[in-house]
């Protein structure tokens, strides 16, 4: 059991928030509550600051333990001692765009598996650009075209997304609920995180998005590449 309650869980529009220092060292800072997302899946982790004492530490990165959430402050930046009170907040523009570039992400795969029924091999992103990988054997004439006009017609639609947790049984049962090639659940996880693009999409994902295709902005399906045998990378931009 983590000692840090993910608030970038619990409310994904969360920016600020107080918290308690459980332990700082060389690996990084752990808080009792945090929302700093920690990567994973594809999705960097958030960016921001500690607020204590009258100065600020930097986070520059974040990762997940079997046991923590440490945020790993920017080098010389100082650590504050187990049990103090900070003023954690994130750097929202870039929240705000891994948000939009995830979910635009999902309405990708949704829109591939829906009309091709290719299943993702792969994939990553950064702020506003990402790719993502298909176990596609061919690609048809205007595939490009038809795959970006697809995309930002669920966008144009205002898909609800709803974000809920099942028991791993029960959300294996729901049809093509692993939308990737290979299980990516491990074996010990008990409580499945399903995000529901509400008639398009719905997967196993721990990820943070909008709250609707709306808040995505608009698809640019940049370059098909070819990567080996039934291997398709798809790139993509999200433009406002």
């Amino acid at each position: 059991m983590s000692r840090t309650h993910r608030l970038d869980l619990d409310d994904q529009t969360l920016r600020e928030w107080d918290a308690v220092v459980l332990d700082s060292g060389p690996d990084g800072i752990v808080l009792d509550r945090s929302a700093f997302y920690p990567g994973g899946g594809g999705q960097p982790p958030d960016h921001g600051v500690l607020l204590w004492g009258g100065v600020q530490t930097r986070v520059v990165d974040a990762r997940k333990t079997p046991d923590d959430v440490y945020l790993v402050p920017a080098e010389g930046d100082p650590l504050p001692v187990p049990g103090t009170t900070v003023h954690g907040a994130l750097e929202d523009d870039r929240r705000t765009a891994l948000m939009r570039t995830h979910t635009g992400l999902h309405v990708l795969c949704g829109v591939v598996f829906r009309d091709f029924g290719a299943l993702v091999t792969g994939g990553n992103m950064e702020p506003l650009v990402a790719r993502m990988d298909f176990n596609l054997e061919a690609v048809p004439a205007g595939f490009k075209e038809t795959v970006e006009s697809a995309c930002n017609a669920e966008l144009g639609f205002d898909r609800r997304i709803d974000v809920r947790t099942l028991p791993r049984a029960e959300a294996f049962e729901i049809p093509d609920i692993i939308r990737t090639a290979t299980n990516l659940v491990p074996e010990d996880v008990e409580e499945v995180r399903i995000v529901d693009i509400v008639g398009l999409d719905q997967q196993a994902d721990g990820g943070t998005h909008v709250a609707s295709t709306a808040q995505v902005g608009r698809i640019a399906v940049v370059k098909v590449e070819n990567k080996g045998k039934g291997f398709r990378r798809l790139r993509i931009a999200i433009n406002d």
